[in-house]
């Protein structure tokens, strides 16, 4: 029979509902009784607050925390220094708030409850090093990369409503040299229909020319933090490279001792398995949770191998020449690559820690 997670006497948990100015903490005992609750600001001043206040009820056991990854960071940080043990907490579903009703106090019990009855056990990320140095990177790399790619729709779609003269002289032209012979255009100040596309052009193309150059700036400070985070084996192993290992590193985190098994990381990045049995029917359906960017970057990793590494080609002629298909197959390759990447950051932070 499931029982609560039994606690020594004296320990209390702690459940935090996470917003953008302020916090509420819910206290509750080693039975699941609420002894108090309180709203704190969040800054440095609230945070040491908090914990002292909820320092006076007992010893702290854990602490849930909603949102560890976003309001919930300063929060998680400042405990976690001062040696507090932080448990990251999933927002209540709907069914539970349609039952129980939506309060910032309720969402917070509800956390302090997980914790204690063990639903809710992760360890949240660590912000900090060079692997957040990464998913910082990203953010503005990925921004940047999409700016991007509008800025260059948007060229050719002026290009096909242009005047005639300068349609033609765009024509047959690569998106580099439109945006290069665009970028030169000077205007003669009139307010016609043509010189006004020649300046709307103009100022596209030069758009794309400084987000080429942000984009390059970025991806040199990728490869500098990829080469400072990651273990030598991960960059050579076939078919990954900065962009990719990013991803994978990101995901992984700089406390990897959250992931404890392949299984686990394979979930975390959506290639798992995910049992759909029923009855006389016994099936596994593909997952579509998880971490989408690491998912898309073991995607990218397995076309790379298919196209040009030879023990990949072989293992998909074999699973294909079994019955399976093309999409079969290579969800099993990135399962495999999961588990390899997992054994390759695993071993790595095993040597850090035990030099």
């Amino acid at each position: 029979m499931t029982t609560l997670t039994e606690q020594a006497p004296g320990l209390v948990t702690v459940g935090v509902d996470t917003h953008n100015d302020f916090h509420v903490a819910v206290v509750i005992d080693s039975l699941g009784r609420m002894l108090d609750s309180k709203r704190f600001d969040a800054n440095s001043d609230g945070y040491r607050c908090l914990h002292q206040w909820a320092s006076t009820f007992g010893t702290l056991d854990k602490v849930g925390i909603e949102g560890t990854g976003s309001w919930g960071v300063g929060l998680s940080r400042h405990l976690n220094n001062q040696g507090v043990d932080c448990v990251e907490v999933s927002r209540p579903n709907r069914q539970h708030r349609r039952r129980y009703g939506k309060s910032d106090h309720a969402d917070a019990h509800a956390a302090a409850k997980a914790v204690q009855s063990g639903e809710a056990s992760n360890t949240p990320r660590n912000q900090t090093g060079p692997v957040e140095g990464l998913r910082v990177n990203r953010v503005a790399h990925r921004s940047a990369v999409k700016a991007r790619t509008q800025a260059m729709n948007q060229l050719r779609a002026l290009i096909v409503s242009a005047s005639d003269d300068l349609r033609e002289r765009l024509d047959g032209l690569t998106m580099v040299q439109i945006t290069k012979t665009a970028a030169r255009f000077r205007s003669s100040g009139s307010l016609d229909e043509r010189e006004i596309t020649k300046q709307a052009m103009r100022s596209l193309a030069r758009r794309i020319v400084f987000l080429n150059n942000e984009i390059a700036d970025l991806e040199a400070v990728r490869s500098r933090l990829v080469k400072k985070a990651a273990p030598p084996a991960l960059l050579e192993e076939f078919g990954i490279g900065p962009g990719n290992a990013s991803d994978l590193l990101i995901t992984f985190g700089s406390n990897p001792g959250r992931i404890g098994t392949d299984s686990a990381f394979a979930a975390l990045c959506g290639v798992s398995a995910v049992d759909a049995s029923s009855g006389r029917q016994q099936r596994h359906r593909l997952n579509r949770g998880g971490d989408r960017q690491a998912n898309s970057a073991l995607w990218r990793i397995v076309l790379v191998r298919m196209a040009s590494h030879q023990p990949t080609q072989s293992y998909i002629a074999e699973r294909m020449s079994q019955g399976k298909t093309k999409r079969e197959a290579m969800r099993s390759l990135k399962r495999y690559v999961a588990r390899r990447i997992w054994k390759i950051l695993s071993d790595h932070q095993s040597t850090i820690d035990n030099p």
